[in-house]
């Protein structure tokens, strides 16, 4: 996998969305269209705290969870991206859900939803559809993209800080599940915090783990407290095994997103250093696929030209076993260390290439 920039999006100006698709959703939305109070981004204030929640059983429950769904449908979003074609993929549409975090437009969202490039629509709570485009995404570090809409008529929810959470304490997840049931409402508890996921060649970290129902089509959508708060943005839920899972899925606690999207709003992106590799992270499965008794580290598949990582003399076939200060693991990729090094860092990077250990040192910029 390559750590290299997917495109970042274009103007707004997208061309129209075909009719099927303003008709269909059009007529969804306006059906559940509920409005609340204009909330601001990034406040700081915790006084909904990780105690003294009620239960969700009785009037006084009931009275608050309706109390933050009609906070926050105005502010819930569908996104349908009419992704492009990708090599041997012949394009098509992806979905999933956003919350308006600032009333100029911008729009929080899972990266994996945006990512490939394509004609990008937002529907509102009230049925209107804007075009979109990317501002920046942080994939494949984590699952966060920020697009933007045009302003007017926006009501931006305010982000509370997850650390106040406690397990047994009610959420509620609202997004489009199979596109089809737009803005809808489940609702759940806490089951687990700082959990830690793998996605991709990537170890997610301060996940959220809760039991509010989401499917294909809640990603990205905001997970709010009983104030109607943001504490996390929904990313995936856990399939299982041979025996499937139920009740299972995360979220992307604000801990780890505010200052990610802070930076995406102010300058346009998120510094993450470039290291120019198409890589295989290593374990002992695929150390035996591969005829290799190394099994920490990542093989280098392909090394980009004008990369840091070719000018500092690595090539395909090395097995990257540190960067910096971390030894890469099956449980700490080579992603997984990108993620902590600064982007401008120059670090000494030690292989293994003829199974003998060589340490380079790697000037990093940002991507």
């Amino acid at each position: 996998m390559s750590e290299v920039d997917t495109p970042r999006g274009g103007s707004p100006q997208s061309p129209p969305p075909p009719v099927w698709l303003v008709l269909a959703l059009a007529v969804g939305l306006l059906a559940g269209a509920i409005s609340g109070a204009a909330v601001t981004f990034l406040n700081d204030d915790s006084s909904s705290g990780g105690t003294g929640q009620p239960s969700l059983t009785g009037a006084l429950g009931e009275e608050r969870v309706a109390q933050a769904a009609a906070r926050a449908l105005p502010s819930v979003v569908a996104i349908i991206n009419e992704y492009e074609p990708q090599g041997d993929d012949p394009g098509g549409t992806a979905g999933g859900a956003g919350v308006i975090i600032d009333e100029r437009g911008f729009v929080l969202t899972n990266a994996h939803i945006v990512v490939l490039p394509g004609n990008l629509f937002v529907i509102l709570s009230d049925g209107s559809i804007r075009p979109a485009a990317v501002v920046s995404h942080d994939a494949p570090y984590t699952d966060i993209a920020v697009i933007q809409i045009q302003s007017g008529g926006l009501r931006a929810l305010t982000v509370a800080n997850s650390a106040d959470l406690v397990p047994g304490q009610a959420v509620l997840a609202i997004g489009s599940p199979d596109i089809d049931y737009f803005n809808s409402v489940s609702v759940g508890v806490v089951s687990g915090l700082e959990r830690r996921k793998q996605l991709g060649n990537v170890w997610l970290e301060d996940l959220i783990q809760t039991d509010a129902a989401t499917n294909v089509g809640n990603s990205g959508g905001p997970l709010l407290n009983l104030d109607g708060q943001i504490v996390g943005i929904n990313t995936f839920r856990d399939l299982g095994g041979g025996d499937p899972l139920f009740g299972i899925s995360f979220a992307i606690s604000s801990r780890i997103f505010v200052p990610i999207v802070d930076s995406m709003i102010r300058t346009g992106g998120f510094p993450r250093p470039y290291f120019g590799v198409e890589h295989t992270d290593l374990d002992e499965e695929v150390a035996q696929s591969k005829g290799l008794t190394q099994t920490n580290g990542a093989v280098l598949e392909n090394v980009f030209a004008d990369s840091p990582a070719s000018a500092a003399g690595l090539r395909a076939g090395d097995i990257v076993t540190k960067i910096g200060t971390f030894d890469l693991t099956p449980q700490f990729t080579l992603l997984s260390a990108l993620g902590l090094t600064p982007a401008t860092a120059s670090v000494d990077v030690t292989v293994l290439r003829n199974n003998q250990p060589l340490t380079v040192k790697v000037q990093l910029r940002p991507r």
